[in-house]
């Protein structure tokens, strides 16, 4: 882990990332492809020293309260975040100045910090996205090593529910000939519609794969599915979208399951969701003496 200063912190759509590089060890990541230019080892967490301060700035001059999103790139609860705090610090800054929040997570650290997010909940809005990508708990290991099993992200969403705080999933990315069954896209949705989630999020039973990240993964294939590479290289070459073979019989499941279930599963629409800002009426006055009286 290393520490860094940073010009910025929010984007042009106000999400942010307060740490580059992860731990998580998911064979499959994206953010290891080379045109995200990352200069030191993936796993050297990169922390953005100012980051807090630089929030605390811009969220004070926005004259327009909106939805400020975490963890695009980098997961907001890696494993060092329970000692640094600056997620936590966030949350209370996006509480402080009356904005909506939405994160998107691997971890069931994310509870940590339940108090804070139903802070930010009971004012404006508050949505948890959460990564569920296998039903398996021993292929999760296998996959995504060093976070929280989709079983303790699945009792994560449980307790987010309970709290009144709405939730989306993604499900993605499905590996071909690793995860793509029925049986787990099945046990995904049925934890879904145990959790009482808002909506998920499917671009397709697949991945991507292009410079830097393909490696890595045909690396971890030849460790942990032996022969499996071989099989990717010949069906897919250097394709940037891998698609599965079982993805139109598996994405008519998926919408299938949600219809019947009352889960949103149009992408547009969730992402107008999470987009949205929205106060509540007690939210609403306090915004208005605040201008009247200059608060």
């Amino acid at each position: 882990m290393h520490f860094t200063k940073v010009k910025g912190i929010l984007s042009s759509k106000n999400g942010m990332n307060l740490f580059r590089g992860c731990t998580h060890g998911c064979i499959y990541c994206d953010s290891r492809s080379d045109c995200y230019q990352m200069s030191h080892k993936f796993e050297d967490i990169e922390v953005k020293e100012n980051g807090i301060s630089l929030l605390e700035e811009r969220l004070r001059r926005k004259r327009n309260k909106c939805m400020i999103g975490l963890g695009s790139m980098t997961d907001p609860y890696l494993s060092e975040e329970l000692d640094l705090n600056y997620t936590r610090k966030a949350l209370e800054l996006i509480n402080k100045y009356g904005f909506g929040a939405t994160l998107i997570t691997k971890s069931a650290n994310v509870l940590r910090d339940i108090d804070l997010l139903k802070a930010i909940n009971s004012k404006t809005k508050c949505v948890i996205q959460m990564t569920l990508t296998t039903y398996n708990e021993d292929m999760c290991k296998k996959i995504e090593p060093n976070v929280s099993t989709t079983r303790q992200r699945f009792e994560a969403l449980k307790v987010l529910r309970d709290e009144g705080i709405p939730t989306v999933v993604w499900l993605c990315p499905i590996l071909p000939y690793i995860n793509d069954t029925e049986e787990n896209i099945l046990g995904i949705l049925n934890y879904c519609k145990d959790a009482g989630v808002y909506g998920i999020i499917c671009f397709g039973m697949g991945l991507t794969l292009r410079n830097g990240n393909r490696e890595y993964f045909y690396s971890q294939l030849d460790k942990k599915f032996p022969r499996l590479k071989n099989q990717y290289m010949s069906e897919y070459r250097n394709s940037y979208i891998v698609t599965s073979q079982n993805n139109k019989k598996l994405m008519g499941l998926f919408h299938r399951f949600c219809e019947q279930n009352n889960i949103v599963h149009d992408n547009e629409a969730i992402f107008n969701y999470l987009n949205l800002f929205e106060e509540n009426e007690i939210s609403k006055q306090l915004s208005f003496f605040d201008e009247i009286f200059g608060g």
